[in-house]
């Protein structure tokens, strides 16, 4: 803007005022190029991602186990669509509608990206303005019989500006620090979504599992009352005691309460989906549809994918981000602060002067303060910052291992129930083949009842079981998909962040290894 040198030099040369007014804009000039020259100075530890125990491959993945293609990695949307089922991909999209546990997250994403705003503003000076206008009196006595009276008003219009150059660092560390807070919140957003997905997911093949088994137990209801009725025609011949007819009752009695008493556990799975999804439980059902499902092929990725796929492994390695941050904010309190200040306006007792140059005031000057004795204050916050620092690197630690673990748990249920089913399903096709033998035989009357009960019984519990295991396989594979994250990916929280990129892991242990002890000795 040239034309505000020609102005300023106009003023300086009419005015004395002016002249000092330019000497102090010249001084707070020099003072400001000073800060900004110095403002890089930052003081505290650089943060680097903190090193974890990394295993070569997963320990119980099966041989011939699918390993993730770079295809298979890539955002299919969502992950629950490989289950194909209409049902429950429905209940999914209710669910990121309604759900207010990730409503909750939702809000304090929102709340994190503010407060990323708000940090910022403290780059910026302040600016204010007041007016105000004031009338007052008082009574001077002179003597001891005379007194005079006056009577004033003040007229007042200023304006102010305030600026504290980031000298040290503290408040680019505060933004920074406020960023990885919003990284943080954007995954424990994707975190809190993921596990109401795979909650869902669960609790849908849970109640589906149940309904197999309502359909098991009608069956079974059904069978006993044929076998009662056999019981009968043969005890109203003769053939049989009054005993194996009472006998057939308690079993098909037995049967019906177990039927009843599935209804309950259904219920209730019922209602936890109705939570799930937003809805009152008293208003919302599900059709019965016993399970008619297999666990699809779930490809899995190197375990060192597993940092950059779980949502809660970036959070906890944000917040120890954050943390680091602290400690140079801390730190930086050990240093003097400069502030630069500006008032100028107009003070007058007449209003309609107001606005005159003889009523305007100004005032220019820097501030500088430190501290020089707090009683150990600054060192204790210091060192707070740093204990932080290091629970929150444990923390991202243990999260890593806990997600670890939760893969091989879920990948060995899987091994181990694709297994046991091909046996469970032998077990009921046995069992099945003795009760019709022991039927033959009972009717021929080589065998007592209490043989028929038996072989019943044994056909009901296989098949009762079967039944469970496939419920099972259903819900380790869920919790498969969720241990390796979803459909998730730090991409999606830089893009949900604005772009602000979290750091790449270090290329050495060396280096990190420095960092960390430089955070936690200074």
């Amino acid at each position: 803007m040239p034309y505000r040198p020609a102005v300023s030099a106009s003023i300086t040369s009419r005015h004395p005022a002016a002249r000092r007014t330019a000497r102090n804009l010249s001084a707070i000039a020099i003072a400001t190029a000073c800060a900004m020259s110095i403002a890089g100075c930052a003081v505290g530890p650089d943060y680097q991602r903190p090193t974890t125990p990394m295993p070569a491959a997963y320990k119980e993945a099966p041989e011939g186990w699918k390993v993730a293609q770079p295809a298979d990695r890539e955002d299919r949307g969502d992950w629950w669509s490989v289950y194909d089922d209409a049902q429950l991909n429905d209940l999914e999209t209710r669910l990121n509608q309604s759900n207010q546990t990730i409503a909750q997250y939702a809000a304090a994403y929102r709340q994190a990206r503010a407060l990323v705003g708000e940090a910022r503003a403290a780059y910026f000076p302040t600016i204010g303005a007041s007016a105000s206008a004031s009338r007052s009196g008082s009574r001077l006595t002179t003597g001891t019989a005379t007194s005079r009276s006056t009577v004033g008003n003040d007229y007042s219009l200023a304006l102010d500006a305030s600026w504290e150059p980031d000298l040290w660092g503290s408040i680019g560390r505060t933004v920074t620090a406020q960023k990885a807070g919003q990284q943080g919140a954007a995954a424990d957003l994707a975190n809190a979504r993921l596990s109401a997905q795979a909650t869902l997911a669960q609790t849908y093949f849970q109640l589906r599992a149940l309904d197999l088994q309502q359909e098991l137990l009608d069956e079974t209801v059904a069978a006993y009352q044929q076998s009662l009725r056999l019981t009968q025609n043969q005890y109203a011949q003769g053939i049989v005691a009054r005993s194996d007819v009472i006998q057939a009752q308690t079993q098909l009695q037995s049967a019906q309460a177990a039927a009843i008493d599935n209804g309950v556990a259904r219920a209730q799975y019922e209602h936890a989906v109705a939570v799930l999804v937003g809805e009152p439980a008293s208003t919302f059902s599900l059709p019965a549809m016993p399970l008619d499902a297999t666990p699809p092929t779930i490809p899995t990725a190197m375990p060192s994918a597993l940092l950059e796929r779980r949502p809660d492994i970036a959070s906890a390695e944000r917040k120890a981000a954050a943390a680091n941050e602290q400690i140079g904010i801390e730190m930086a309190a050990y240093f003097p602060t400069l502030t630069l200040s500006a008032q100028g306006g107009f003070e007058s007792t007449v209003l309609s002067q107001l606005l005159r140059a003889p009523s305007r005031f100004w005032t220019l000057g820097p501030d500088i303060a430190a501290t020089i004795f707090d009683g150990g204050l600054r060192a204790a916050r210091t060192e707070a910052a740093r204990a932080a620092y290091d629970q929150n690197v444990a923390t991202y630690r243990q999260t890593v291992l806990t997600a670890f673990q939760d893969v091989e748990d879920n990948l060995a249920s899987l091994r181990i129930l694709e297994k046991e089913i091909v046996v469970q399903q032998q077990a009921v096709q046995s069992a099945q083949q003795a009760l019709a033998i022991i039927n033959n035989q009972y009717k021929a009357g080589t065998v007592a009842f209490i043989s028929v009960l038996t072989a019943q019984t044994t056909a009901f519990t296989a098949e009762q079981k079967l039944a469970s295991i496939a419920g099972q396989r259903m819900v380790a594979s869920v919790g498969l998909v969720k241990a390796l994250g979803g459909g998730w990916d730090v991409a999606q929280m830089n893009r949900e962040t604005g772009g602000v990129q979290a750091p790449a892991p270090a290329s050495a242990p060396e280096a990190v290894s420095a960092t960390e002890k430089n955070a936690a000795g200074g």
